[in-house]
């Protein structure tokens, strides 16, 4: 029997080098049965679930990414919540988060509009998933004090061991991707060898981050078993263990 990998994260409506078609083929043929795409920012909702509407395998989250916030309104927060409302195909409030790597003069604001994001995925009682990019301690408390009841996966997890089972013991999932295939990556390497099967989710984080041999190429959602194999290696596991916990982690998060 095939194995059967869902991918949780993947801007397959930013791929512009492959068809869409063939994006969705190319998954099936190597058993990646479903994909989730995140949302970045307000323009993005329609495209998603005019793809969603298109694909029975494919689903999304709305959000608004941590460098769009300035973009946010009450418009914004209406629209979330009528689109989820109204539509089976959203299945979680994402990505949102901190991201204080490329500019900290609007941190505030970025704090302010993720502490909403999670109040609206409470009210809709969705999953959250959360990018957080050299923002964990900020990224943690924020989740822990105002996040009343949402499943939350940490998206291309990118803290240490020590960290990771902070976040576990919270309660969080968190999502491994291509970059613990790259030689570099040591530190996730230790967490993909440390933490527990029944907290991890597998992506892409497509058209980024592709795994080796592909590094540098636009990355799909073809590629998730080649992040399983890895995962596995590292835990003298085999791939089927890792297909298995990651996917039944996936349907129960996000009921797909």
């Amino acid at each position: 029997m095939k194995n059967y990998f869902i991918d949780t994260h993947s801007h397959i409506d930013m791929i512009e080098d492959v068809e869409l078609d063939s994006i969705i083929n190319g998954a099936k043929e190597v058993g990646v049965e479903k994909i989730i795409i995140p949302a970045a920012n307000e323009s993005s909702f329609e495209p998603m679930l005019e793809i969603c509407s298109k694909f029975e395998n494919v689903y999304c989250m709305l959000g608004i990414f941590p460098e769009e916030v300035k973009t946010w309104s009450d418009k914004t927060e209406e629209k979330i919540i009528n689109l989820a409302k109204s539509n089976d195909k959203v299945v979680g409030i994402g990505e949102i988060g901190l991201d204080y790597y490329w500019d900290t003069s609007f941190t505030a604001l970025q704090k302010q509009i993720f502490i909403k994001q999670i109040e609206i995925a409470n009210e809709l009682k969705l999953p959250i998933a959360v990018h957080d990019r050299e923002a964990h301690k900020d990224t943690f408390d924020i989740i822990t004090k105002y996040n009343k009841g949402s499943d939350v996966l940490l998206h291309c997890f990118s803290g240490s061991v020590e960290f990771a089972r902070e976040c576990i013991k919270a309660g969080f999932y968190l999502a491994l991707g291509g970059v613990v295939t790259f030689k570099n990556a040591k530190k996730m390497k230790e967490v993909a060898i440390d933490m527990p099967l029944e907290r991890l989710m597998l992506e892409t984080d497509a058209p980024y981050l592709a795994p080796v041999p592909y590094r540098g190429k636009t990355n799909q959602p073809k590629y998730i078993p080649i992040i399983a194999q890895e995962i596995a290696n590292l835990r003298n596991t085999n791939v089927e263990e890792i297909a298995k916990y990651t996917t039944e982690n996936a349907e129960k998060v996000f009921k797909i």
